[in-house]
């Protein structure tokens, strides 16, 4: 197994000052699940070279096994510090593509002409696509087989706007993702603030927050395998 994992290259957490980036848990958990069950992966991101990493995730009350993990992991951190530029990337490579979140999806990637073009290459020729936490935001102006979106019709899951509310980032977003995935027609379904929540939609698979980045990649697996 092929797998393709796409992360952000956005450092800016709009204007506050603050910093942002992928969110390290939903990179490493899911790197290590399919690490784990044989597959090679591959890391891309709209910049290429080293992504930046959400600061906050780096905090102690954060790590994770996984994250402890990957942070000792030599191989994993020339993986990351080495991402393969996002239009360098074919879908024949692959067998599967898999975005982590952190907030710094919603200014890149959702609007990143590689990564929609990307991801719907994936879409079409029926190679599972998983996306958690906020990365299900790079699944808005996808176009389907039918060139309707991607999502419309489709159960979904991702950051609510309960969860946005809560780490009080609802007007420093640039949208709520749960609103927008509502527009393009989504069945938007979701658990309890923080919970492990993951939908499977056919070859679609999304989880909801940082908790879910594990079992999402562990669906994702179990997709691979049916076909």
């Amino acid at each position: 197994m092929n797998i393709l994992m796409v992360v952000t290259s956005h450092d800016k957490l709009g204007d506050t000052g603050e910093k942002t980036g992928f969110w390290l848990e939903e990179l490493a958990a899911p790197y290590y699940v399919f690490r784990d069950a044989g597959a090679k992966v591959t890391i891309a991101s709209p910049r290429g070279g080293m992504p930046p990493v959400d600061p906050k995730s780096n905090l102690p009350e954060n790590e994770t096994e996984a994250t402890l993990r990957f942070k000792s992991d030599q191989a994993a951190q020339d993986d990351l510090a080495h991402s393969t530029r996002l239009r360098e990337v074919s879908v024949n490579d692959y067998d599967a593509i898999f975005l982590p979140g952190g907030h710094g999806p919603l200014w890149d990637l959702a609007v990143d002409m590689d990564c929609i073009t990307l991801i719907g290459a994936f879409a079409k020729a029926d190679k599972p696509v998983g996306a958690v936490c906020h990365a299900p935001a790079t699944l808005g102006d996808v176009k389907g087989k039918d060139n309707d979106f991607m999502v419309k019709g489709k159960r979904v899951t991702g950051f609510t706007n309960a969860e946005e509310e809560a780490v009080g980032l609802t007007d420093v977003v640039p949208f709520l993702l749960e609103d927008r995935l509502k527009e393009r027609g989504a069945q938007f379904r979701h658990g309890g603030n923080w919970a492990p929540y993951v939908e499977v939609d056919g070859t679609l698979v999304t989880g909801q927050n940082p908790a879910s980045s594990a079992p999402a990649a562990e669906a994702l697996l179990k997709v691979l395998a049916a076909r």
